[in-house]
C-alpha cells in the first residue's frame, strides 16, 4: 500500500532550502501537480504548525506535514522532499519532509504504520536520513 501512495514521482531530493514553509511547499509540489490536492491544503499545514508548534517533527530529523483530513484534499495520497542540509523547524532540524494528504481518519494508517516499521529499524533510519533519495526509494519499495 505504501509504494502505492507513495511513487517515485512524488519523491524530490535537493540540496538545501531556506525554511521549512519552503520545504512543505516543494514537497507538495508533485501532489499538486497530480490534483491529489489544492493549494488550501498546503496553506493548512503550514498554518497548522504556526499555529500548534512543531508537532510534525515526530523523529530527529524527520517531519510529517499534514492539516486536517479530507480539507483541500481530492484524494490519498504522500511525497517526500529529501534535503541535504538540516532545515530549521520551530528549533527542530529537518532533512526528511513526508507529506500527507489524508482524505479521512482511517485510510492512511496502515502507510502511516509501514513507515515506522521501516524507521524503527536503526539502519534504515540512518539510510533515510543520511542517505540519497534512491536509498530510500529501495527502502521504501522493498517487499
Amino acid at each position: 500500500m505504501l509504494k502505492d501512495l507513495l511513487p517515485r514521482a512524488h519523491m524530490q531530493q535537493v540540496d538545501h532550502i531556506e525554511t521549512w514553509e519552503e520545504a512543505i511547499k516543494l514537497a507538495s509540489e508533485p501532489l499538486l501537480k497530480a490534483d491529489y490536492i489544492e493549494e488550501a491544503y498546503v496553506d493548512h499545514m503550514i498554518a497548522s504548525v504556526n499555529q500548534n508548534g512543531p508537532y510534525i517533527v515526530l523523529m530527529d530529523y524527520f517531519a510529517l506535514p499534514h492539516a486536517k483530513a479530507g480539507e483541500g484534499v481530492n484524494q490519498l495520497g504522500m511525497a517526500l522532499l529529501k534535503v541535504n542540509q538540516p532545515v530549521d523547524l520551530k528549533g527542530n532540524p529537518v532533512k526528511v519532509f513526508l507529506v500527507l494528504a489524508a482524505i479521512d481518519a482511517d485510510s492512511h494508517m496502515q502507510s502511516l504504520q509501514e513507515i515506522s516499521e521501516i524507521l524503527s529499524d536503526e539502519a534504515n533510519y540512518k539510510s533515510f536520513i543520511n542517505g540519497d533519495l534512491e536509498e530510500i526509494v529501495l527502502l521504501l519499495t522493498a517487499e
